[in-house]
């Protein structure tokens, strides 16, 4: 449960802001305010329902920022329907097992449906007018796990401060799963679609507000996310058709996306939506209600996690098929169309990007998909993944041919790539893992740049292959964020994320600090000079981002086609 607000004592560095003084705590070099409300408590008849504001005096006039609020209530381990069949030995279950003892593994056990709660971190001994740019995190966990308690973000900070550039870093608990990202045309009709979109927008709008009493600057707020959070980056750009003002001032000047750009999807009332909302309120026992909205919201936490878990999930055969993710609603100016038309409209924030991929971005998403063994077993999978698209069949057929499929000869092609004959587990899994991580990610990150850099859009876009040769996963999705958040002194990814980003957000160009060892020029995106940054083990380089054109080719020419 969330610490009640009569129950924190005040301690350590402080902030005022409009609802009364902010305490928090200081630990080496760093002052850390954790878990401040940003917005009332979405439970009882405000559970799936916009975020209100939180904007009550604080009892006594003082709140301890003390410890981390709870992660909001978390989907991602739902793990029903797995075909292991053709899989050896316990590959599924050790991969799983190491995600439920890596920081997503702390968010299970620590969760509440009162979570909409923001943490501010800067360098010690800031004060109000040092006016500090701002990098806003929303972390990742395919819409349905992750916790802003995640990381800390003060390795980022220390390096800021160590290139005489100091940062101040805030993450923001946002709404997952049902909670977040139920659809279907009720709540389109009540104007509550993408609720978790809503949280992080009111969370940017709070940094707008609060953020200069802490020392920051609200007109240099850079927002970074991976993943979900990456994907949720690019859909800022976009909502109110692009429009990021909020008291006539941008509520941010640039972004950074690790894993993830646009999601091409269906509209909120589609049937494919519509067929969650009704599985959800079946499960729920609201079926034969006269306002099914109000009988979920009469449900216990307990009753309706149950309910919004009755659903695939993320590591279900569906995989990246998901039932919980943004999708446009018409009927709202807040996010009306889906992203694909949205860019190629130009109706989007042009602000300065970094957006990047891990090269194996498919492998831990391709796991349970044992039965697989066919190239037509292959196809009508993918093909599943677009009801609304009649041309289905035909398009993943072509598709699913530029990616070979050769086991006769023991060359399966695929993912993780540069690997030969080795780690395929099933006998589609290579071309799986290489086909999703394409379609979610990788090359759609190509298509989205080809996009919006030919709209003026200055951008830098990356490739990591510092974990080529794990087993199985290669260099996996999700692989970068630890190493992102870790000591710059010892890692050198650490130091090349950190370096670059700190950069890119005091400068809005990830070289302006200098690129000295391991650093290299990177040289901005275009698509008449389309290089990427690579991240590797023991170096970092440059690599034309030409790999796969023939598929790059195939799905840029059918974007919309691929609307989940």
């Amino acid at each position: 449960m969330a610490v009640p607000l009569e129950d924190r004592q005040a301690a350590g560095p402080t902030a005022t802001i409009g609802n009364g003084v902010v305490t928090g705590t200081t630990s080496g070099g760093i002052d850390s305010f954790s878990g401040i409300p940003f917005a009332q408590p979405p439970v009882g008849d405000l559970r799936l329902r916009a975020p209100r504001s939180y904007s009550a005096p604080f009892p006594g006039g003082t709140y301890a920022a003390t410890k981390p609020a709870p992660a909001c209530p978390q989907f991602g381990f739902q793990v029903d329907n797995l075909d292991t069949s053709n899989i050896p030995g316990s590959v599924v279950s050790d991969v799983l097992g190491e995600l439920l003892n890596s920081p997503i593994g702390a968010a299970v056990a620590n969760s509440d449906e009162d979570c909409l709660y923001l943490t501010v971190q800067r360098p010690a001994g800031t004060t109000a007018n040092d006016s500090l740019p701002v990098l806003y995190w929303i972390y990742g966990g395919g819409f349905v796990a992750g916790w802003s308690a995640m990381y800390d973000g003060s390795n980022m900070i220390k390096t800021s401060m160590d290139l005489g550039q100091p940062v101040m870093y805030v993450a923001v608990n946002y709404r997952l799963g049902g909670y977040g990202f139920l659809h279907g045309k009720e709540l389109a009709a009540e104007g509550n679609t993408n609720l978790g979109l809503r949280d992080q927008r009111l969370g940017l709008e709070w940094v707008a507000d609060n953020i200069a009493k802490f020392g920051g600057d609200p007109s240099k707020v850079t927002i970074w996310g991976e993943s979900a959070g990456a994907i949720s980056v690019a859909d800022h750009t976009l909502i109110n058709g692009g429009d990021n003002t909020y008291k006539g001032k941008p509520l941010f000047r640039a972004g950074i996306m690790n894993s993830g750009s646009i999601i091409p999807a269906l509209d909120s009332s589609s049937a494919k939506a519509q067929a969650i909302f009704d599985r959800v309120v079946e499960a729920a026992g609201c079926s034969s209600a006269s306002d099914k909205l109000a009988c979920l919201r009469a449900l216990s936490q307990q009753d309706f996690q149950r309910a919004a878990t009755s659903v695939p999930g993320i590591f279900d055969y569906s995989s990246l098929n998901l039932s919980y993710l943004p999708r446009p609603d018409a009927s709202s100016s807040f996010f009306p169309e889906s992203p694909d038309a949205a860019v190629l409209g130009g109706r989007f924030s042009k602000v300065p990007i970094i957006v990047g991929d891990q090269e194996d971005e498919g492998t831990l998403f391709s796991l349970v998909q044992g039965n697989i063994t066919t190239n037509q077993e292959l196809i009508n999978y993918f093909a599943s993944y677009f009801p609304a698209n009649p041309n289905a069949v035909a398009d993943m057929t072509g598709l699913a041919a530029l990616y070979p499929n050769r086991p006769l000869i023991g060359q399966p092609d695929g993912s993780p790539f540069r690997t030969g004959p080795l780690n395929n587990i099933y006998p589609q899994f290579k071309r799986v893992a290489a086909i999703l991580g394409d379609l979610t990610f990788t090359l759609t990150r190509r298509a989205y740049l080809n996009i919006v850099t030919s709209q003026g859009v200055k951008a830098w876009s990356y490739l990591s292959t510092f974990a080529y040769g794990t087993p199985i996963l290669g260099t996996f999705h999700a692989s970068d964020i630890l190493a992102a958040y870790g000591n710059s002194a010892t890692s050198l990814q650490a130091k090349t994320f950190q370096r670059y980003y700190v950069s890119f957000i005091t400068q809005l160009d990830p070289n302006a600090l200098g690129n000295a060892t391991p650093l290299v020029n990177w040289p901005q995106w275009t698509s008449s000079s389309a290089q990427l940054l690579e991240i590797g083990a023991l170096k970092n380089g440059l690599t034309p981002d030409t790999f796969r054109s023939a598929a790059y080719k195939h799905l840029a020419a059918r974007v919309s086609s691929f609307r989940v």
